[in-house]
């Protein structure tokens, strides 16, 4: 049986749980919500989120809402039969740095970038508007900042978490 996700494919929570489920080969059935028209704040989707926002995600009985959440369930369940191991729960250090790097894109990068996306995303296409280029210019310096520290990083291990 698929499990399903609730949510429009623009949304970045919503591409992040999918982007997981692709990672581990997973089937899925992607239900759109229309934000413009407030679905996600309607009882089909209030049902599996009682804050009123995507995704919403579907395994049997199961009903999961927080997208971070959700890929952390996804890894988990599917890392062995699957794809691969990408929390590193076998080993406390590595899962460690795992979770770091996780809270840094939760705190750090998603914040940077979300400016950017509603500017460029969300104004001019959902409601019409004209973007605030202050505020793109603003966020893009932001994200830069914090792509040195990536960079730094990378420059250190193969990847943000380690050499795994």
């Amino acid at each position: 049986m698929a499990v399903t996700v609730y949510g429009p494919s623009y949304s970045t929570a919503t591409a992040r749980v999918i982007a997981c489920l692709e990672v581990y080969g997973v089937e899925y059935r992607q239900v759109p919500v229309d934000l413009v028209a407030a679905e996600h704040k309607q009882q089909a989707v209030l049902y599996g989120n009682p804050f009123g926002q995507v995704p919403v995600f579907e395994d049997g009985d199961l009903k999961l809402f927080e997208s971070r959440a959700i890929t952390r369930y996804i890894a988990k369940k599917y890392k062995r039969a699957n794809g691969p191991d990408l929390l590193k729960e076998d080993n406390l250090e590595e899962s460690t740095m795992v979770n770091i790097w996780m809270e840094v894109e939760a705190h750090q990068l998603d914040k940077a970038v979300q400016p950017i996306i509603f500017q460029l995303l969300v104004v001019p296409v959902l409601l019409g508007g004209a973007p605030d280029q202050k505020i793109v210019e603003n966020s893009v310096k932001n994200v830069e900042k914090l792509l040195d520290v990536y960079e730094a990083r990378l420059s250190e291990s193969k990847y943000l978490a380690g050499h795994m």
